[in-house]
């Protein structure tokens, strides 16, 4: 796996199972796994219990492989149901009401302008966006490639790795505006970064993880519409695609979805009423 993915399991083991911690692996019963299962469900949601429990369910079943445990006490209990959760995103009209609190005059105000544009406009996620470099981008055909997405640490440790499936690398189209907005960005960015390659930045250094949700709540709130999390203007632009008529075998190669029921999944719970 990732990097980034290798961590943020590990982390979640180091919080979670240390329940278990004080005892064998092979002592471990149907019965502890349960209270532990419970005892989660009481503060998380189901969705992350799942996934809590199928790790634990891996961690034991590498345990018998090792000769640590003879039964997988976690399989035993079975999971928790899922739960459907209705995926959050704006409509055009309440993104229209945020962008326009942006005054493109201000540096860096035009900085989270087209960054927010971006996101709305071409269903990116946040890490291919904050790879995305000049080079990227072919004004004259409206052609974007995303070839690769950003881990990030600090802000100057980062690096770029590969997309997240093979289906994430792709070429989109993008519209007659956001070229004209692209071009108006990195001509004014160029006049203060001029050999900055990122296509998101203000400091040449590319966008940090806080920067932009943090922006985009404060937003939201002064526009007096409902907060979203930064992954959901990817959600938005899938919405826009339905309300525009799309097909949705174009609209999952155009978000990079790696399975057709990722993008119809997507578009359930993104439909506008």
């Amino acid at each position: 796996v990732k990097e980034s993915t290798y961590k943020n399991r590990y982390s979640t083991i180091q919080k979670h199972f240390a329940y278990f911690y004080k005892k064998k692996v092979s002592e471990i019963e149907a019965i502890n796994v349960q209270t532990w299962q419970l005892k989660l469900a009481k503060q998380f949601s189901p969705n992350y219990v799942r996934i809590v429990q199928g790790m634990l369910c891996l961690a034991f079943d590498r345990a018998i492989i090792l000769g640590l445990a003879k039964k997988n006490p976690a399989r035993m209990i079975g999971n928790i149901k899922s739960k459907k959760v209705k995926i959050d995103f704006w409509t055009l009209e309440e993104f229209q009401k945020v962008i326009s609190l942006l005054y493109k005059g201000d540096y860096y105000e035009h900085y989270l302008f087209i960054s927010f544009w971006l996101l709305f406009m071409t269903g990116m996620r946040i890490g291919e966006a904050a790879a995305l470099q000049w080079d990227d981008i072919d004004f004259e055909t409206g052609m974007l490639i995303i070839s690769k997405t950003l881990y990030y640490k600090t802000m100057n440790d980062y690096k770029f790795v590969e997309p997240k499936t093979q289906a994430s690398n792709r070429t989109i189209y993008i519209d007659a505006d956001t070229i004209k907005e692209l071009q108006e960005w990195k001509a004014v960015q160029a006049k203060v970064l001029p050999n900055c390659g990122f296509v998101l930045s203000y400091n040449s250094t590319p966008t940090s993880k806080t920067t932009l949700p943090r922006a985009l709540e404060k937003l939201a709130n002064l526009a007096g519409v409902h907060r979203i999390k930064i992954h959901a203007l990817r959600h938005s632009h899938a919405s826009l695609l339905i309300s525009m008529g799309e097909n949705p075998l174009l609209i999952k190669e155009r978000l990079g979805h790696e399975k057709i029921q990722t993008t119809l999944g997507c578009l359930l719970y993104t439909s506008p009423s």
